[in-house]
């Protein structure tokens, strides 16, 4: 026995010898069904049984259903009979088709929201680093407030120099100013081997 290579369907009993494609029978089935949902049939229908009632009324010759048109309402049973399974069956292949695009759909939607919340909490994340970042007005504040502060220790270092200088004038001069005469009472008395002998 042959093995089946799709493993997902059921094993057909072929002990009949008939075999046939679903796949291909559902497209059948399609086609037969937009076939015969289209205005375009409905209109050659009606002009066929206009025709054929108007021969089988008017012409006696080529009469060959007279009424009550037996055969053409065995025409349109037997219609009937083929075209609701058709139907049917296209309709079933569609509702599958439906609910596999609309599974899709489903994880298509769950993997977006997922996706969504992931950038959310991506976005709230860096929102929260940013909060204490300092911005463009903060910036211009500190450095105004450390122009000004330097400005400030300018200020104190060149008024600091400026007493230095001043001190170290003031010592200069002390320092080159000649001294006060000495007082004689202070000078020393010469030796008396040193003063001259008496005439």
């Amino acid at each position: 026995m042959k093995r089946n290579d799709d493993l997902t369907a059921p094993r057909h009993d072929s002990r009949f010898g008939f075999k046939f494609d679903p796949e291909a029978f559902g497209r059948f089935a399609e086609t037969i069904a937009r076939t015969l949902g289209t205005a375009r049939f409905l209109a050659f229908q009606t002009a066929v049984v206009v025709v054929w009632i108007a021969i089988n009324v008017g012409l006696i010759i080529l009469r060959w259903d007279p009424y009550p048109f037996i055969l053409l309402n065995l025409a349109f049973s037997t219609q009937a009979a083929y075209a609701a399974p058709l139907i049917l069956l296209a309709q079933s292949r569609q509702e599958r088709r439906d609910r596999v695009q609309t599974d899709n759909d489903r994880r298509t939607a769950e993997r977006t929201q997922t996706d969504t919340e992931f950038l959310a909490r991506e976005l709230a994340g860096v929102r929260l680093a940013l909060r204490n970042v300092p911005t463009t007005g903060d910036l211009e504040d500190q450095i105004e407030r450390v122009v000004t502060a330097m400005d400030r220790v300018v200020e104190r270092l060149d008024r600091i120099e400026g007493n230095d200088g001043t001190e170290r004038t003031e010592a200069t001069a002390d320092a080159t100013k000649p001294d006060d005469a000495a007082d004689p009472a202070d000078a020393p008395e010469p030796d008396d081997a040193l003063k001259p002998a008496d005439a």
